[in-house]
């Protein structure tokens, strides 16, 4: 028997790359707001990026890898809690698939 992929929601591998990124919110944060942080895993049309603060579905974000000048925007499918201060946001990429591996020399070690 085949796993049906729709009942978990993800369809393709995600890779364990933790690439050191700057996070915003699209609407309603200061213009200070911007976080430094890191992926958890990543995959063509998503992320897990970790968060100090909490963020609500449906959320709009936009993350930069540090060394890469163009933003990604993505749409917060969930927000779990790790620890005190600390958040696993899952986004879903919004305008076209990522191509992580030319972000690899960019990973955290």
């Amino acid at each position: 028997m085949h796993p049906d992929h729709n009942l978990d929601g993800r369809c393709e591998k995600r890779l364990d790359l933790a690439i050191v990124v700057r996070l915003s919110r699209m609407k309603h944060w200061p213009a200070n707001g911007d976080e430094r942080t890191y992926t958890d895993n990543v995959s063509t049309h998503g992320a897990r990026v970790v968060s100090r603060r909490p963020w609500q579905p449906g959320d709009q974000a936009q993350v930069t890898p540090l060394k890469e000048e163009a933003p990604i925007r993505g749409k917060v499918v969930y927000c779990q809690r790790l620890d005190v201060d600390r958040y696993g946001v899952g986004l879903r990429f919004l305008e076209r698939p990522v191509m992580w591996s030319m972000f690899r020399a960019y990973a955290r070690p």
